[in-house]
This record gives structure tokens, C-alpha cells and sequence, in this order.
């Protein structure tokens, strides 16, 4: 694989390959896309929209099956949109923080493991909430920009199970204190929670032996990994 620059999006073309392999590199992504769909409820009304900012090769899709959204998928990575569109995703080649989308859009935005990769967290909220309808739901996870999540992620991460170095930058980590404040800017109110994957089902795929049995629960601390939720205000 060749040598990029940390949080360089052209890695996801050389790792074009995991997205949908339930117990490869991106096995812990599959576990955070359930767990973020069990936050969407069923659309409330017909021909409703969810956007799905960095959407990457569509693993939200079939979570969302029976929901009754149009599902709209943002990402700056073509080889991933591709693989995205053959699930059912209408998909748009954007970045996060100019989404070509209408204002009050959507019924519900997603933004799953994207916001610590982006370069302009202010904008890239301002966006997610621009397209956002009042009365409509925000659902987002993402790492803490902890020490310790930096550890886990960094450190610890890229050296197991084929998970590449560089995929993160730890400077782009979020605090959720800062991420609670860009959202209220703009009339969401965020509320956060930790987020962990279950200890046998993370050991079973350290150990190459945990295809697709792993899930992401809550947990006390949101020291490493949250998620957040929240209603834009004037539904």
C-alpha cells in the first residue's frame, strides 16, 4: 500500500476492498452503523430523506431497511460512493463541509465516524444542520480527542487486524464539549453518550475469528468513542 499523508481520503481507494468484508479492517465500522441506525426511527411522513454525511461504502443501508427513508449518501471517496450506490443509495460526491444539498432537506442527517476526519469541524456542523429540517434528527458518532482515545485509536489500532497508519489524524479528535456548542449554534441540542464494542466480540476479531459477531453498546465514559443525538429546533 503506498505511503500517504495521515487522514489522506485517497487511503479508502487502496482499502476499497474492506468495506464490506464483516470481519477485515472495517469490521468495527459495520457494529457503529447498527448501532447508529437503532437511533433512526421510521419515517414519519412519505418520501422522507436521510443524508448520510461521509457515507463510505454504504454500511447504514441495510440497517435502515422497512424505515421508509430515501437515502441520500455523501462522500468525498468515488470507489466508496460506487460500492454505496449499488446497495440503494442515491449517492453525491461532496465534502462534508459543502453539501450540495437544499436547505431543511432532510428529515434526519447522519454523520458516522466523519466529523474526526474533517478539517473544519464549525463548517462541516454548520452544514449538517443547514440541511437539516425543523423538528428534525441528528445522528452522529465519533472519537473523543482524548489521550486515551488517542491511544486506542492511534496507537493501539494501526497495528492490528490490517487497520492502516495514518487513517486518523488525533488533532482532528472531537471534543464533545465543543461538538455540543457548534450544534446548539445552530439549534440542535446534542446529547452524548459513550459508546463502547462488547468485549468478546472486539477479542474474537483481535484474534481473527469474530465475523460479524461483534456490537456496540453504551457505556459510562465517552473518553474514546460517542455518539450524540439531537432535534433541531422549530419542529
Amino acid at each position: 500500500m503506498r505511503i500517504l499523508p495521515r487522514n489522506d481520503p485517497r487511503q479508502y481507494d487502496d482499502l476499497a476492498g474492506e468495506w464490506w468484508r464483516p470481519d477485515g479492517a472495517f469490521a468495527i465500522l459495520h457494529w457503529l452503523a447498527a448501532a447508529r441506525a437503532r437511533l433512526v426511527p421510521p419515517a414519519s411522513r412519505p418520501g422522507a430523506i436521510l443524508v448520510d454525511v461521509g457515507c463510505g461504502g454504504g454500511l447504514l443501508t441495510p440497517h435502515l431497511h422497512g424505515k421508509g427513508y430515501r437515502h441520500v449518501g455523501l462522500d468525498l471517496t468515488c470507489s466508496a460512493l460506487e460500492q454505496a450506490a449499488t446497495g440503494g443509495i442515491t449517492p453525491v460526491h461532496a465534502d462534508a463541509g459543502a453539501l450540495p444539498l437544499a436547505g431543511g432537506c432532510a428529515d434526519v442527517v447522519v454523520a458516522g465516524e466523519i466529523l474526526e476526519h474533517v478539517p473544519d469541524l464549525s463548517r462541516a456542523v454548520a452544514e449538517a444542520c443547514r440541511v437539516l429540517r425543523p423538528g428534525g434528527l441528528l445522528v452522529l458518532d465519533t472519537l473523543n480527542s482524548t489521550a486515551l482515545s488517542r491511544l486506542i485509536a492511534v496507537k493501539l489500532a494501526e497495528r492490528v487486524r490490517g487497520v492502516p497508519r495514518g487513517l486518523h489524524d488525533p488533532a482532528l479528535f472531537v471534543d464533545p464539549r465543543v461538538l455540543e456548542r457548534e450544534c446548539a449554534r445552530h439549534g440542535v441540542a446534542l446529547a452524548v453518550r459513550g459508546v463502547r464494542p462488547t468485549v468478546p466480540g472486539l477479542a474474537a476479531w483481535l484474534a481473527g475469528i469474530g465475523r460479524g459477531r461483534g456490537r456496540i453498546v453504551p457505556t459510562w465514559s465517552a473518553a474514546i468513542l460517542y455518539q450524540g443525538r439531537g432535534i433541531k429546533d422549530g419542529g
